[in-house]
């Protein structure tokens, strides 16, 4: 498979957070020119099963020209996974060729990105403290620019009750019966990105749009759509995997010859966009999206470029893409404002990504020492006051701007078979929303559809029939540096370090892994919903507590790499050791990303490259 795409200017945003502003306004529209390349005969198949496709000339838009004529770069992706039945259906000849068009246009400007995270990362744990870029200040004091919103976007005006799940065939069946106003079809923190996973993620979606879904258990039990008619359903919001993610079965060779693995996000992004786009608008729906783990303007601006340049090839409309943007890093909160400007023709909102975000404020604080550092997991609720100060942030910028809010999730979910718990997880559900309706949120996230009644009806008493709350405005909101920076607040309130408290992150993060690498990605563990985010806070709880010297409130003893260490013998002792189980690559996944003296950015990217690739859930 063959992609050239022209490489005269692009257009530049209105900004820089080098050079500062040069001004406000529509950005030049971007030049694709001839978005992709005939189709090169004479390239190897990438397996058999897709060799009797090859035949079929490429029907993407603009036909292409070759790359000798423009002087633009020729990629070519490879399939190096095994191929399971209908694989072929996503796997494309064309499907390929359009990834190769995305991999050749932002392969290098993903490594720079990744590369200046790294830097302003390192730069705040060496005592940078983030704050409102000066550089950008026009964008944010400018009152008269406003994004798409959900205008011209069936499906997204109300979103009251979003649903979460991974993307396998009987998940994407319950989602889409569940009742809920939107679904978010994850393939990102509650997916483990096994490659039959990413791929038949990718068939059930295909076939949940045109309503032939269905699904057979082992024990005989069928699952099938409630309508046929995608309209009638959910509306499906994709959420790809981050930037920092690699997918290790498709292999991308650039013009000069040197091969790296996709990028998971253009992967995602791709097959789903490339297969579904067209139908999901002849259906009276559209291409919608959740972005995950921006950290910064610049990641929406990269965002946006792919948006633009996959639908000029496909034939799209500009502005038709929406996306709802999580704000889950410490840094993105800062660029709310920013992040909503560079992806204003194509954004419907953002999202507060609270576990995340916990784990972003870890992950930068991590070596400042005993005044950034957290309290239990368990204690950190939504009204501390740096938390409060995130979420009101949030909620008036959304509405300033003609956006969308959407709160975050509540861990706790329902137990069928008891009642107390149950009750207490409506009790504290109902909690969380109430508190996110009457502070102007426009809709909020569940995880069981046990639960979405109980958001419903908190929603419901603010909404009325109203689709949203966007002119509310909150003109009382002013949260400065100082607000979202006042990590100690938590524990001021009297919020504490405990030994329950560590060893529930020991015995969270292994459980999770270990799951993860079974090849399941949202796991029910004490009565509570736990996806990668969750994992990671709990990692890197230990791993700043460890760093910080900091000791336990109940018995006065510090948090020692010895102390987390018999703690991890024990969890690994006391759990089944069921045939299939992972719990030894857990545990040593654990003391990698928790007990070694460098700090891994995500713990996903170790565990993937080194314990899921290869493995027996990883092949078809």
């Amino acid at each position: 498979m063959t992609a050239t795409i022209d490489t005269r200017s692009q257009g530049t945003s209105p900004y820089d957070a080098d050079a500062g502003l040069a001004g406000i306004g529509t950005p030049p529209a971007s030049h694709l020119g001839s978005a992709l390349a005939s189709q090169d005969s004479s390239a190897a198949a990438p397996s058999s099963t897709l060799e009797s496709q090859r035949s079929a000339p490429s029907s993407l838009r603009g036909g292409g020209v070759g790359a000798a004529r423009t002087g633009a770069r020729r990629g070519v992706i490879t399939v190096t996974g095994s191929v399971g039945p209908r694989y072929g259906e996503i796997l494309t000849p064309d499907a390929l060729a359009f990834l190769a068009l995305l991999h050749d246009r932002f392969d290098a400007a993903r490594d720079e990105l990744i590369a200046q995270r790294q830097l302003r990362r390192q730069d705040i744990a060496d005592g940078a403290d983030p704050d409102f870029r000066a550089s950008t200040r026009p964008v944010r004091d400018d009152p008269h620019w406003r994004v798409a919103g959900s205008r011209r976007a069936p499906g997204l005006e109300d979103r009251r009750v979003e649903i979460t799940g991974p993307t396998d065939p009987k998940m994407t069946i319950n989602a889409l019966n569940s009742g809920a106003r939107c679904w978010l079809a994850d393939a990102e923190d509650a997916s483990s990105p096994t490659w039959p996973n990413v791929i038949e993620g990718q068939l059930a979606l295909h076939d949940a749009i045109r309503g032939t879904l269905s699904f057979t258990n082992e024990a005989g039990k069928e699952y099938r759509l409630r309508s046929a008619h995608i309209a009638d359903l959910p509306t499906i919001v994709f959420r790809p995997r981050g930037w920092h993610l690699d997918e290790a079965h498709l292999r991308y060779t650039d013009a000069n010859g040197i091969t790296s693995s996709t990028l998971g996000s253009l992967v995602d992004f791709g097959l789903y966009f490339f297969h579904n786009a067209a139908e999901l608008i002849a259906r009276g729906r559209g291409p919608y999206f959740y972005l995950p783990k921006l950290e910064g303007y610049k990641d929406a601006r990269l965002w946006n470029e792919v948006f633009e340049v996959a639908q000029d090839a496909l034939g799209i409309p500009r502005g038709t893409i929406r996306a709802t943007v999580l704000i889950e890093t410490l840094p993105a909160a800062f660029e709310m404002e920013e992040i909503l400007y560079e992806l204003r023709d194509h954004c419907a909102g953002l999202n507060a990504g609270r576990w995340d975000y916990l784990f972003s404020i870890i992950k930068c604080f991590r070596t400042r020492g005993d005044s950034y550092v957290l309290p239990d997991r368990a204690q950190v609720t939504m009204t501390a006051p740096f938390m409060r100060a995130y979420t009101e942030l949030l909620v008036a910028t959304c509405h300033k701007r003609g956006a969308h809010a959407i709160g975050g999730m509540s861990a706790f979910i329902p137990d069928r078979r008891n009642p107390e718990v149950t009750r207490k997880a409506f009790q504290q559900v109902a909690a969380d929303k109430k508190r996110e309706a009457g502070d102007g949120f426009d809709g909020t996230w569940v995880a069981h559809p046990d639960l979405i009644p109980v958001a419903e009806a908190e929603f419901d008493a603010v909404l009325g029939n109203a689709p949203n709350q966007v002119s509310r405005q909150r003109p009382d909101v002013a949260v400065g540096q100082h607000e979202l920076l006042d990590v100690a607040s938590a524990r001021r309130g009297g919020a504490t370090v405990t030994s329950a408290g560590l060893r529930s992150n020991v015995s969270v993060a292994v459980r999770y892994i270990d799951s993860w690498l079974r090849g399941t990605g949202a796991a029910a563990l004490d009565n509570l919903m736990e996806d990668a985010a969750t994992a990671e806070i709990s990692r890197s709880q230990v791993w700043q507590w460890i760093a910080s010297g900091t000791p336990t409130h109940d018995d006065g003893l510090p948090v020692t790499r010895e102390r987390v260490e018999t703690i991890l013998l024990e969890v690994v002792a006391s759990l089944p050791q069921e045939p299939g189980n992972r719990i030894d690559d857990a545990a040593a996944i654990f003391r990698e990303v928790a007990l070694r003296d460098d700090f891994p950015a995500f713990l996903t990217n170790p565990a993937y490259q080194g314990r899921l690739v290869g493995s027996d859930v990883d092949r078809a």
